[in-house]
């Protein structure tokens, strides 16, 4: 299938690694002039390098900034001020207890979410609407919809990001902007292995997936953890023209670990 992203720019923010890696390689397999954030030369250097080892024929383009602040978000925006599809892929997560959590860690956790996608999207979204032409995609999660109790800052932040991806599809209706987000479950990044391994510390890595997945994400139907591959394809396509008829979405790509219909 021609996705039709020949000639698109795409910006993934945190693509250095994990899902936002996997997203920039499929973006740079279907033709897009991809753009590598990263916030040092050599974390985007390393993972530009690991992409062109696989896409030989990759258009990759450079980006220091660290979008969780207002500092990065302009440096982004000066440098790359036109582009037609923007993933806003950079979050953390970490397992704190909720009566034990701070004001500072629930406020970092908002920072980093969510002003950074309220900042870029704020820009990006008014070139798009004026162009009639563009994608933005927010890669929330499952936990947006089934909070994890011991995520519960990480978990709203989602929900918020869910909350906010509609508001702003609704400020393209008639145009050909779109405006989605993606619902991934637990996927096996190396950030989420060593979550998981921290969990279970005296169990191998395969027993500690298989206990963690049986204890702490039991209504998965695929009984394991998502390959990041498996979320950045379909973010591929949601970013393609071939997505026109999909906007103001939450698109759950979870294994079934969400037990509702809707």
């Amino acid at each position: 299938m021609n996705l039709q992203l020949t000639n698109k720019t795409a910006l993934v923010t945190a693509s250095t690694g994990g899902i936002g890696l996997e997203i920039a390689k499929s973006l740079a397999t279907e033709g897009a002039t991809v753009i590598i954030n990263g916030r040092s030369l050599v974390s985007v250097e390393k993972a530009a390098s690991k992409i062109l080892s696989e896409v030989p024929d990759a258009n990759l383009k450079y980006l220091v900034a660290d979008n969780a602040t207002s500092e990065g978000n302009e440096i982004t925006i000066k440098k790359f001020p036109q582009i037609d599809i923007l993933i806003n892929n950079l979050g953390i997560y970490e397992s704190v207890e909720f009566l034990e959590s701070t004001d500072e860690q629930w406020q970092h956790i908002i920072d980093v979410n969510i002003m950074s996608g309220v900042r870029l999207s704020r820009f990006y979204l008014s070139n798009m609407l004026e162009a009639n032409a563009g994608r933005i995609i927010f890669m929330s999660s499952e936990s947006a919809v089934n909070p994890a109790p011991e995520m519960a800052h990480y978990s709203a932040t989602k929900t918020m990001q869910m909350s906010l991806s509609r508001s702003l599809s609704e400020l393209t209706k008639g145009s050909n902007v779109t405006v989605n987000t993606l619902l991934p479950g637990s996927t096996k990044t190396d950030g989420v292995k060593e979550f998981v391994q921290n969990i279970f510390p005296e169990l191998p890595y395969e027993q500690a997936e298989r206990k963690f997945m049986d204890e702490n994400r039991s209504t998965s139907l695929i009984g394991r953890l998502i390959n990041p591959k498996e979320i950045a394809d379909f973010a591929t396509f949601i970013s393609s023209p071939l997505s026109s008829a999909i906007n103001g979405a939450a698109l759950r790509v979870d294994g079934g670990i969400v037990r509702s219909v809707f």
